[in-house]
C-alpha cells in the first residue's frame, strides 16, 4: 500500500469507520464471484441471515442493499413516508442532522429537538413533543460517532411502542459494537453499514423492519421508490434472495466476519468494545484532552475528546498521520479543530490503544503540549485495562 506518509511505521487505519479489515474477511472478499442467484448464494445468504439477527435484536428479516449507510437511511424513510407528513427528528451531532435533511428532501415536515452535541437525546423532551402532534415517524442515531454520545433507544422505543408512530434508528457505527435489541426496545426499523463493527469493506447497507412498520411500508401512497423499495427486498428475503444484484463478494465477507463475531461471542464483544473504549478514553484524558460530552452516555465504538487551545485537532491529525502512519479523525462539522476521534470497532486489541496512545503523547509533545508524565496515557490505559 502507497501512503504519503513516513514509510518507517505501517499504516494504520483508526478513525471510525472505515476500518481496518481483518485477514479473514479480506480473504473471503477474494473468492471467486458465483451466481448472485445460483444455490451457492442463496445458501450464503441464508446463513448471513441467522448469523446478523442476534446483532439486530430481532426476529425480523434484514434486508441487503448494495449501499453506504447513507442510503439505507434514505431507503427506511422513502418506503415509510409520504410527503408531507410529519417526522420528529432528535439531533445531537452530524449525522442526526443527515437523517432530518433526508426527511425534508423526501418532502416530510420536520421537527427536530437538538440536544446538547456530547450528550443524548432526553425522553422527557420526546414525550412532550409526541403529546403536541401526530408523528409518522421518530428518527434517532443510535451512537453518534461525531460526539460519541449513545442515545437510550429503550426508553424512547417505550414512548412508542403504542402509537402508530414509526421509530427508525440509525445504528450505523453502534451495531455490532454495541447491544442492539430491536424487538425488545420498540425500534421498527434499524439500518447500518459493513464498514464499522461489522469488519467489511464499506458498500452493504442493512435494514430491518418490524411487522409495525412493514404494514406501512405496503401501503401504495409512500414516496416513489424503485431500488429502495422494501416491498421488493421483503417479497425475495425468505428465499434468501435480494431484490437486486448483490454485492457477491462483500457479502463472502461478511459471512466470514459474522462467524468471528459468533466464534468470539457476542457478549465477549460487546464487552471488549467497553473495555478498550474505556482505556483509550483514560489515556487520553490523562495526556490533557477532556472526555467530550457526558460520560454517562459515552460510546463503546469511538472515543471522542476534546482539544483545548492552542492545540487544534487538525494538527494532532496531521502529525499522526505524517509522523506515525496513523490515521486518526477530526471534525467535518462545528466541532472542527475542537475534537479528535479515534474509532474503537471491529477486530482491535489492547495493543491497538497503547500504541494509539503512544504515538499521540509523542504527537503532543511535538506541537508544544506539556504531558504530566512520561507515558501518562499508556499507563492510564494499562491500569483501566487492569
Amino acid at each position: 500500500m502507497s501512503t504519503p506518509s513516513s514509510p518507517a511505521y505501517p499504516y494504520r487505519l483508526r478513525i471510525p469507520g472505515p476500518i481496518s479489515i481483518p485477514e479473514r474477511v479480506r480473504s473471503a472478499t477474494a473468492q471467486p464471484i458465483v451466481n448472485h442467484r445460483g444455490a451457492e448464494m442463496r445458501i450464503v445468504l441464508g446463513e448471513i441471515q441467522r448469523l446478523i439477527k442476534p446483532l439486530f435484536g430481532t426476529q425480523a428479516p434484514v434486508l441487503v442493499f448494495g449501499s453506504s449507510g447513507t442510503g439505507v437511511m434514505e431507503a427506511s424513510l422513502v418506503n415509510i413516508l409520504a410527503p408531507g407528513e410529519k417526522v420528529l427528528a432528535l439531533v445531537h451531532g452530524q449525522f442526526g442532522e443527515r437523517y432530518a435533511q433526508i426527511a425534508r428532501a423526501l418532502g416530510a415536515e420536520v421537527e427536530v429537538i437538538e440536544s446538547e452535541w456530547g450528550h443524548a437525546p432526553a425522553p422527557e423532551r420526546v414525550a412532550a413533543e409526541l403529546a403536541k402532534a401526530d408523528y409518522r415517524a421518530v428518527i434517532a442515531v443510535h451512537n453518534e460517532s461525531s460526539t460519541g454520545a449513545v442515545t437510550d433507544l429503550a426508553a424512547i422505543g417505550a414512548l412508542l411502542r403504542e402509537r402508530e408512530t414509526l421509530f427508525l434508528v440509525d445504528s450505523i457505527s453502534g451495531l455490532g459494537g454495541m447491544e442492539v435489541r430491536q424487538d425488545e426496545w420498540g425500534v421498527d426499523i434499524v439500518v447500518t453499514g459493513s464498514q464499522k463493527a461489522l469488519m467489511c469493506p464499506p458498500g452493504l447497507g442493512f435494514a430491518s423492519v418490524s411487522d409495525k412498520a412493514r404494514k406501512v411500508i405496503d401501503r401504495a401512497d409512500r414516496c416513489p421508490r424503485f431500488y429502495w423499495d422494501m416491498r421488493k427486498a421483503l417479497a425475495v428475503v425468505d428465499n434468501q434472495e435480494t431484490a437486486f444484484t448483490c454485492p457477491v463478494s462483500l457479502l463472502f465477507g461478511l459471512h466470514e466476519a459474522l462467524k468471528m463475531i459468533h466464534e468470539e461471542g457476542l457478549p465477549q464483544v460487546f464487552a471488549r468494545h467497553g473495555r478498550l473504549s474505556g482505556a483509550l478514553r483514560a489515556g487520553c484524558v490523562a495526556l490533557g484532552l477532556p472526555a467530550f460530552g457526558d460520560p454517562a452516555v459515552a460510546s463503546r465504538t469511538v472515543v471522542v475528546a476534546a482539544v483545548l487551545a492552542p492545540l487544534t485537532g487538525g494538527a494532532i491529525v496531521k502529525h499522526m498521520n505524517e509522523t506515525y502512519n496513523t490515521m486518526i479523525a477530526g471534525a467535518r462539522n462545528k466541532l472542527t479543530g475542537k475534537v479528535i476521534r479515534i474509532g474503537t470497532m471491529g477486530q482491535i486489541s489492547e495493543a491497538d490503544i497503547l500504541t494509539d496512545l503512544h504515538y499521540l503523547e509523542r504527537t503532543l509533545m511535538a506541537l508544544g503540549h506539556t504531558v504530566p508524565a512520561a507515558g501518562a496515557g499508556v499507563a492510564a490505559a494499562a491500569a483501566a485495562l487492569r
